[in-house]
């Protein structure tokens, strides 16, 4: 079944991620308040960015990612400038990579 990971930006100016297997029913869900408490609460939702997969766990699996992103690596996904997201990647916190190192 075919897979939907969405990006919603929200009337409180954050991003919602989610994925589906029905990205119409989806959005109308979340835009009459039916979608998820965060975007009930936070209405109306724009969306700004979706991708299209062949199944719906590799959707799942690709929400859980960017879920986990920083606002700075989203943006530059939904803006398209995909070559910035490595650079959004690296690790600020030297004492983490230090760390890192030593594992």
């Amino acid at each position: 079944m075919k897979g939907y990971v969405y990006i919603l930006k929200c009337s409180n100016n954050l991003y919602y991620t989610g994925s589906t297997n029905n990205l119409e029913k989806r959005l109308s869900d979340h835009q009459n308040g039916k979608g998820a408490n965060f975007t009930r609460k936070h209405l109306p939702i724009e969306l700004v960015y979706y991708e299209e997969f062949a199944q719906i766990d590799q959707a799942f699996y690709r929400e859980k990612q960017i879920q986990g992103w920083s606002r700075k690596k989203k943006e530059a996904l939904i803006t398209g400038e995909t070559n910035l997201l490595p650079k959004l990647s690296e690790c600020k916190n030297e004492s983490h990579y230090k760390n890192r190192l030593r594992e």
